[in-house]
């Protein structure tokens, strides 16, 4: 860092003083964003400027103040100084000071020009100058402070090479004494940067967001977050991949996009928002998230999508880092899921990557017990009375259900499309969701071991029976009578299935 300043020092020290200062002279404080605006030159610099300047934005009071000299000069305090589109500036007088001012000595200043039944008007050749001056005083003023632009970017120009270093200088000196001042405000750590695979953030925290929930009174919630090789290969082999799930609006998409912002915080020599940092360098960093289209181009939002994931995976390799959010879901279920189980292959087998993937596939999990690079993260929740607090907080394990109702009900859902969901979740969950993952998981190429599926359980397929049978009650179209009756069918037949 000292020879860093010593540099900055000396490229400041090589720039042109006395070209400064003509500068600093010529340019006005506030300047114009094109110069055929003009205004960029400061008043007082040159007078020929000064005077155009005058006329164009003063024109009324220039007049003024010669009508009050020519009345000085005339005695007539009746005299006036008018314009008309025919004349132009002119003097006029009452007609029985005509005379006066068409005989000696006044004649010689005054020049006859028009006589009326009341007025007599003149005109002089300072007022036709005048006149002549406002007319174009625009377009002088601008001409004049073009020709100072030329003659002072030429100036530059030849001081171009000392110039550019201070700039450079000067940028150099603004960035760090930003971050600097941005690491003491926000308690920001010094990370370690070095040519390993690691990849350890301790409580870290996302430099826009904290700051965002700060200003609103709130804390925001850090996290760890380590894709370093497996212990059992230090220095060698590949970074480990996240599977990161858990409901909407739990942070998930934050927890990515911080870990992204740290790696590029603390490549480009800065500190980091961050507990403590152990970063292997990063040569290429890619991201897949949120959702956007080119329909122009006759892409929709799920072909943009697989665009920049196969540009992810035909590009990354071991010292990338890889950030996907919700890789899949823009198409059906079962199209979504496969395509997300083969790219997660894909990261571990060949690119091999530190990785961090988010998803709402909860069936991916499973493969964390086939590959070893993989580890399984989630997002803590509670419920509390029906409602869901999200912790913000992750953890390791996974997550078996999105929530995604609880959200539907925060954004303010009507409470019928609320209750009508829950059941049809309730169905749907009551059917076998593990055994085709299991199966796939079991049938991979990559492993040769295959198992049997298990037979599923007859207390699931009672559970089932009993689902159906509640779904298809109407309760707005029974009696109090037949409601009970079927309250006793329904606990007679969970009954018989615990049998």
């Amino acid at each position: 860092m000292p020879r860093d300043i010593a540099l900055v020092a000396e490229a400041l020290r090589q720039t042109d003083a006395a070209l400064a200062e003509e500068l600093d002279k010529v340019l006005a404080d506030e300047l114009p964003a094109l110069r055929r605006d003009g205004g960029f030159v400061r008043g007082g610099y040159a007078d020929a400027l000064d005077e155009a300047r005058a006329l164009r934005d003063e024109s009324r009071r220039v007049i003024a103040g010669l009508q009050v000299r020519y009345a000085e000069l005339t005695g007539i305090r009746a005299l006036k100084i008018r314009h008309n589109n025919v004349l132009g500036y002119f003097v006029d007088v009452p007609a029985q000071h005509g005379e006066k001012l068409m005989s000696a000595p006044l004649n010689a200043t005054f020049i006859h020009r028009q006589t009326t039944a009341g007025q007599v008007r003149f005109t002089t050749t300072e007022l036709g100058e005048l006149e002549s001056k406002i007319a174009t005083a625009a377009e002088r003023a601008l001409a004049l402070e073009l020709e100072i632009f030329e003659r002072m970017a030429s100036a530059v120009a030849a001081a171009n090479a000392t110039i550019k270093d201070a700039a450079e200088a000067i940028a150099a000196l603004d960035v760090a004494c930003a971050l600097a001042a941005l690491a003491v405000e926000r308690d920001y750590v010094r990370p370690q940067v070095d040519n390993s695979l690691a990849f350890a953030i301790g409580g870290g925290r996302h430099p826009v967001v904290e700051q965002m929930l700060a200003a609103g009174g709130g804390p925001f919630v850090a996290n760890d977050c380590d894709l370093s090789p497996l212990p059992s290969q230090p220095g060698q082999g590949a970074g480990r991949i996240w599977i990161v799930t858990g409901p909407n609006m739990a942070g998930k998409s934050t927890f990515l996009r911080q870990n992204a912002l740290i790696a590029i915080l603390a490549q480009i020599g800065s500190f980091v928002p961050a507990r403590a940092a152990h970063i292997g360098v990063v040569d290429r960093l890619f991201s897949r998230v949120g959702a956007a289209d080119d329909l122009a181009r006759g892409h929709s939002t799920f072909m943009v999508e697989m665009v920049e994931t196969a540009a992810i995976l035909n590009q990354a390799g071991e010292r990338a880092l890889v950030i996907l959010d919700e890789i899949g879901r823009g198409t059906a279920t079962f199209d979504g899921l496969s395509i997300a189980w083969a790219t997660i292959e894909y990261l571990h087998e060949q690119n091999r990557c530190r990785a961090l993937f988010a998803t709402h596939f909860h069936e991916m999990t499973a493969l964390a017990a086939k590959l070893p690079r993989l580890h399984n993260a989630t997002m803590r929740v509670k419920e509390w009375q029906g409602d869901v607090v999200f912790l913000h907080e992750v953890v390791a394990g996974a997550a078996d259900r999105s929530y995604g109702i609880a959200v539907a009900k925060l954004a303010g859902l009507p409470a019928s499309v609320i209750e009508r969901a829950k059941v049809v979740l309730a169905q749907i969950e009551a059917e076998d969701r593990v055994s085709p993952a299991r199966k796939l998981i079991d049938d991979l190429p990559l492993f040769a071991a295959a198992r049997p599926a298990a037979a599923p359980a007859p207390q699931e397929s009672a559970l089932t029976a009993l689902v159906e049978a509640l779904a298809a009650l109407n309760p707005d179209e029974m009696s109090p009578r037949d409601a009970l009756e079927a309250l006793y069918a329904l606990k007679a037949q969970l009954a018989k299935g615990k049998r």
